[in-house]
């Protein structure tokens, strides 16, 4: 994946609440995110000598997705992720879920009619990254 650098100008942040994810390996994770979940590349600082990113940031699904790898060196230790998901809402939960395992990622949770009456269901990326994919019932 291209690095993507301006030194003056920033890309727009989309969405309200944006997610900044910790991974080992952000600039491979930019690019899994780009197959699983339809990311697009907005700004990817080049990587230094050890291949880690201080930041790369995505767009997936109309709303920014931060990340950047651990620096255990500058108090950032290595970490599993634990506690939270990545909830993405979307016209057709099941594309979404399917492009996701066919990319990689893990099926947590099938997808399924709820009792709130979407459809749901959630997938683990490689890095440890639950998501879950959300959307209306299928008519």
């Amino acid at each position: 994946m291209e690095s993507i650098m301006s030194n003056t100008t920033n890309p727009p942040v989309k969405g309200g609440a944006i997610v900044y994810l910790a991974v080992d390996g952000a600039v491979k994770a930019a690019e899994f995110y780009h197959k699983a979940f339809a990311g697009e590349l907005a700004r990817l600082y080049p990587p230094d000598d050890k291949g880690r990113t201080m930041h790369a940031h995505l767009y997936i699904n109309g709303s920014s997705v931060m990340l950047g790898d651990f620096y255990p060196e500058h108090g950032h230790p290595v970490v599993a992720p634990a506690a939270f998901n990545v909830t993405l809402t979307v016209d057709d939960t099941d594309a979404w879920f399917d492009r996701a395992v066919a990319a990689g990622c893990t099926p947590k949770m099938p997808v399924s009619d709820m009792f709130w009456g979407d459809r749901y269901g959630q997938v683990q990326d490689p890095f440890g990254v639950i998501w879950a994919i959300n959307g209306p019932v299928k008519k």
